[in-house]
């Protein structure tokens, strides 16, 4: 007999019929009710067991995370707390689970403990739903791109370029380690690598992405990236997905409706097709604050939150006016910031970003134009800007809770001007010769942004560590499972 999901079974608009369920135990209380869960929604099932008539050594072998067959009728249940059951009238045991030994208990673990057993820990609830969440996310980002008509393509995971010029890249390499090959001037020798040159993990898709777009009009990417980064936060990982939208003849005004599109598109997705799971994870996140001092809490629930950046214009800030906006801030003139402001040009930190979202303005925030020097080459200079003051047409959107969650830029289409940067970065012409060569066969304004996967899944499930985001955390130190 094939077995029904769960989550068909209640939906289901008829009872009294034969089924078969499949999944794994959640709890089994008084001999009798099974708490069943395949992972197709948070919601278990209750399966009522004829104990008297079941031998007492298949009781026993009913235990928490032991997967179980059932077979029997779909009831109205008597119960509260759930619409169906199912009345047992076959159980087989497919898999033991040593109660003794099982990690998951039906009991509160630390966030710590589970990412110790993060190949276990989507057993629990909050993680099937964070995971269904993501995957929903996921799905949602495809169709979005798709329905508008982009191209979405696989840009190489091992690359010979630093797209953001910050060197913080894991190298590939298949020369040995302990007997590393030398040129005549006595540096490895990278010629004898397997690829004949010095390549790494990609950080950004971006300049690949560039030159497709300067073809195919309007494309994405959407694909893992590394970051050598010896950050040990909250909001950092090695291994992270990025979303990356590239667009011909769009400039900074066009990427920034796109990505405030883009992203309140995905977030509607979410609440509309994971209710349960976000439901879950709104409970979860208000006992989360209950032991945090209250001016600590968030002002809105998950849901409202959600909400509130669906119903809200993200606020377009220039980066000069956030300058001045905490400069005159309280925490920057009482020193409670980390980072002082105190003149333009600094590079705003995380807590600079949460300010102007969380307290100044209350809502999304878009800041452009930002100083050309703490900003990536390929960022267009913009026209008419005092020497010493010079800005590029970039953009960042800040949320709460989170700080950035999108960075993007109008790229620079003058082949000259692009050129000059690079010299005075010492970027090697040669080496991006082929990113150049955008600029010398058409050129066009065209711009794009890059989305932290990670970072919008986090905002959406209302976690506060981005290691509890990712199926399997990459970090420094770690690389387990």
């Amino acid at each position: 007999m094939k077995h029904t999901k769960v989550k068909d079974l209640l939906n289901s608009t008829t009872t009294l019929q034969e089924v078969n369920a499949k999944g794994w135990v959640r709890t089994f209380r008084n001999n009798q009710f099974i708490a069943l869960n395949d992972g197709s929604t948070i919601n278990n099932i209750q399966c009522v067991v004829d104990f008297e008539n079941t031998p007492e050594e298949t009781l026993k072998r009913i235990t928490t995370g032991a997967a179980v067959s059932v077979i029997g009728t779909l009831v109205e249940s008597k119960g509260a707390g759930q619409k169906y059951e199912i009345q047992v009238n076959k159980l087989e045991i497919l898999g033991d689970s040593d109660a003794e030994k099982f990690p998951m208990q039906p009991k509160k673990h630390s966030l710590e403990f589970l990412r110790e057993n993060a190949h276990l820990r989507v057993r629990t609830n909050a993680f099937g739903a964070i995971m269904r969440v993501r995957s929903v996310l996921s799905f949602a980002v495809h169709k979005y791109f798709q329905e508008k008509g982009f191209v979405y393509v696989n840009t190489p995971i091992i690359t010979g370029a630093d797209a953001e010029g910050a060197g913080e890249m894991f190298q590939v390499t298949s020369l040995p380690l302990d007997n590393l090959p030398k040129n005549e001037e006595g540096n490895i020798d990278f010629k004898k690598d397997f690829f004949g040159k010095h390549t790494n993990l990609t950080v950004s898709g971006q300049l690949e992405g560039e030159t497709f777009a300067m073809a195919l009009g309007q494309i994405y990417t959407f694909g893992p990236t590394f970051r050598a980064e010896n950050s040990n936060t909250s909001r950092h990982l090695a291994e992270f997905w990025m979303i990356e939208p590239e667009v011909a003849f769009n400039d900074l005004d066009d990427n920034m409706d796109l990505a405030e599109d883009f992203i309140q598109y995905v977030i509607k997705y979410a609440l509309d097709n994971c209710q349960d799971d976000l439901k879950f994870l709104e409970g979860r996140l208000l006992e989360e604050e209950k032991s945090k001092p209250q001016a600590e809490r968030s002002e809105m629930s998950l849901l409202e939150k959600l909400n509130f950046v669906l119903e809200n214009n993200f606020k377009r800030v220039s980066y000069t006016e956030a300058i001045d906006i905490l400069r005159d801030s309280t925490p920057n003139k009482k020193k409670k910031f980390q980072y002082i402001i105190n003149e333009w040009g600094a590079d705003l930190q995380s807590e600079h970003e949460r300010y102007l979202v969380e307290k100044h303005f209350k809502c999304p925030v878009i800041l452009f134009d930002y100083p050309a020097n703490i900003k990536a080459f390929y960022m267009r200079l913009n026209d008419n800007t005092e020497p010493g003051r010079e800005t590029v047409r970039a953009m960042d959107i800040l949320f709460p809770g989170i700080g950035e969650i999108v960075g993007g830029s109008e790229r620079e289409e003058r082949y000259d001007v692009l050129v000059e940067k690079m010299k005075a970065l010492e970027i090697d012409e040669e080496e991006l010769y082929w990113y150049l060569d955008t600029r010398r066969f058409g050129s066009a304004t065209h711009a794009g942004f890059g989305l932290g996967f990670e970072r919008l899944v986090l905002f959406v499930t209302g976690m506060t560590n981005i290691r509890d985001v990712i199926p399997f955390p990459r970090t420094p130190g770690s690389a387990e499972f």
